[in-house]
């Protein structure tokens, strides 16, 4: 169960550069009177259950087809699909099936997944590689509940076309498909763009938080010539890092289950904080570990928590990268802090331990609403416990390595910049806005020039919430937080697409956009404030200047009918 304290009086929400930033507030917690917000909400029933009593569920790599599509891919719904033909294609079937959270409760419970699979199937791809991914919608379209049936998947954040990248309007009715294509190629050709740990969810306009609180969530791993995937590759170029088995991701949502043991989701609109912690859609479940170096790909699958991890030990993480992106070189931190969609690796060395040994991971942050973290942390020990490691004796030698250095930043050219722009967050009649206004499908709120660079500066209004700002297409980098560079050993100076925005911060970013036109979106990724329209939507037009790459597919894309296969 979560553990909440009761805030002193007058205490209030810290900025991120306090929680996210180096060096993390630390104050001291009103013990007296602990409560759980969950306790409080009548729909949320405690089923009383034993801490690491099940498994952690690792997750299948999604394995590619060998038979032709029936119907056939359309090159023409795709922008540049003859310069990245397909070289594996895949099926996915969305349907609804049972689902057991935790051993201890008496009931299944129905959650929606993929192929059978919750959260859905990893998948592995590689740079040079593109991929077609086909997502048939076999959901109930009699379905009684909060969420909603009709889909639409967005991988978050890849490098690909608008018509690829699951807009919350290109929705997918059940009965009907929708064919991703993914180029997986970096941003601009550049080798310092690639990108390693990506994940997919459903990002259906105004049923967002619904939708992938129902379990449409999964990972997109991407693997190049340096993380190649194999701890023993013998290249020079090779990193090395641990692979295999030894490569676990792990997604992190926080549910609430009615008595009946079905998921519960109350209607607040500041956003939904559960009952009960789970990785990978297990209650603090247990993971075997040998004593050995592993890599953990977190991620925060919202919808409205924020994290700070930390081990009840000794032990350190050696962060790698972040939201997807390698750092330049490997970061020790006692805790890592996870806003609603960000991702962090991290490679812990357990050789220390003795087979038997147990070591929990915590959540030390402390949060009573769903707006934002209080400021405050739980001392070390004294957090939620979130999962345990149990160690198990070593069956082989660890030929994996943590590399002195990574992957270079892109150098930053400010004389490329075309257009500056300011975007306020906050909080106004009713509505959670962007620059005074809700989302507006018909309005579109910025034309950007393709190949050119902007500054953005993001703003948080809002004096008591926080925003984990999400910017598709391309990675950012931050040039100021709150008027001051980021200091080089900061995890946070890095390439990034999600933006923790305390009360109060102003954030200015820099990035391109390049290789494709069309539209796409920014919106808080507290999923809650998204669907209360908390969004606007952009559009790449043609450079002004010489060719451009890609086409605006007009008219746009829409679903196709369509049964999945026999076996499928």
């Amino acid at each position: 169960m979560l553990k909440l304290s009761l805030l002193t009086a007058g205490a209030g929400v810290a900025t991120s550069q306090q929680i996210f930033g180096a060096g993390a507030l630390v104050g001291d917690l009103c013990t007296s009177g602990e409560v759980s917000l969950a306790e409080d909400d009548p729909g949320s029933h405690d089923f009383n259950l034993s801490l690491f009593a099940d498994p952690l569920p690792i997750i299948p790599v999604a394995e590619p087809i060998n038979f032709p599509l029936d119907p056939p891919i359309d090159p023409a719904r795709h922008q540049r699909y003859s310069e990245f033909l397909p070289q594996k294609t895949y099926i996915q079937v969305l349907r609804e099936f049972d689902h057991q959270y935790h051993s201890g409760i008496p009931f299944a419970t129905r959650v929606w997944g993929f192929n059978g699979n919750v959260p859905g199937q990893t998948f592995h791809a590689r740079y040079g590689e593109p991929v077609l991914i086909r997502r048939y919608n076999e959901l109930p379209a009699d379905h009684v509940g909060f969420a909603l049936p009709s889909i639409t998947i967005h991988l978050h954040n890849l490098h690909h076309a608008s018509e690829s990248d699951g807009m919350p309007w290109d929705w997918v009715e059940p009965g009907y498909f929708w064919d991703y294509h993914h180029v997986n190629a970096p941003a601009g050709g550049d080798p310092l763009q690639k990108q390693t740990t990506q994940w997919y969810h459903d990002h259906r306009m105004d049923f967002t938080a619904t939708n992938v609180y129902m379990g449409l969530t999964g990972f997109y791993l991407l693997f190049d010539n340096q993380d190649t995937g194999n701890e023993n590759d013998t290249s020079p170029n090779a990193f090395r890092l641990p692979s295999g088995k030894y490569d676990v991701p792990m997604i992190l949502h926080d549910i609430s289950l009615g008595a009946d043991g079905q998921l519960y989701l109350s209607q607040d609109t500041n956003g939904f904080l559960g009952r009960y912690y789970t990785v990978n859609r297990k209650i603090t479940p247990f993971l075997e570990v040998e004593p050995r170096k592993y890599r953990f790909r977190f991620l925060n699958g919202g919808p409205s928590r924020f994290y700070e991890l930390g081990l009840r030990s000794d032990q350190l993480f050696k962060v790698i990268a972040n939201d997807g992106n390698l750092l330049p070189k490997p970061v020790t931190a006692e805790t890592i802090k996870l806003s609603v969609a960000q991702r962090f690796d991290v490679i812990v060395d357990f050789s220390q331990y003795q087979p038997g040994a147990s070591i929990v991971l915590e959540n030390l942050m402390e949060q009573i609403r769903g707006e934002g973290p209080t400021g405050r942390q739980f001392p070390k020990g004294e957090g939620d416990p979130v999962m345990e490691f149990k160690v198990v004796p070593l069956t082989g030698p660890d030929n994996s390595r943590i590399p002195s250095k990574l992957r270079a930043l892109p150098k930053i050219n400010l004389s490329e910049v075309k257009k500056e722009r300011l975007f306020k967050f906050d909080y106004f009649g009713g509505m959670w806005t962007v620059n005074g206004l809700g989302f507006d499908m018909d309005r579109m709120d910025a034309y950007i020039e393709q190949g050119s660079a902007e500054i953005w500066t993001i703003r948080n209004g809002g004096t008591r919430w926080e925003h984990p700002v999400h910017i598709h297409f391309e990675e950012f980098q931050i040039l100021e937080f709150n008027g001051k560079p980021l200091k080089e050993n900061d995890v946070n100076n890095s390439r990034k697409d999600v933006l923790t925005l305390g009360p109060g911060d102003e954030v200015k970013l820099f990035f391109h956009f390049r290789d494709f036109l069309g539209c796409h979106v920014m919106h808080c990724h507290n999923v809650v404030h998204e669907d209360h329209t908390m969004m606007i939507h952009w559009h790449i037009e043609p450079p002004k200047h010489g060719p451009a790459l890609g086409e605006i597919i007009e008219p746009r894309p829409v679903m196709r009918l369509g049964t999945p296969p026999a076996g499928f």
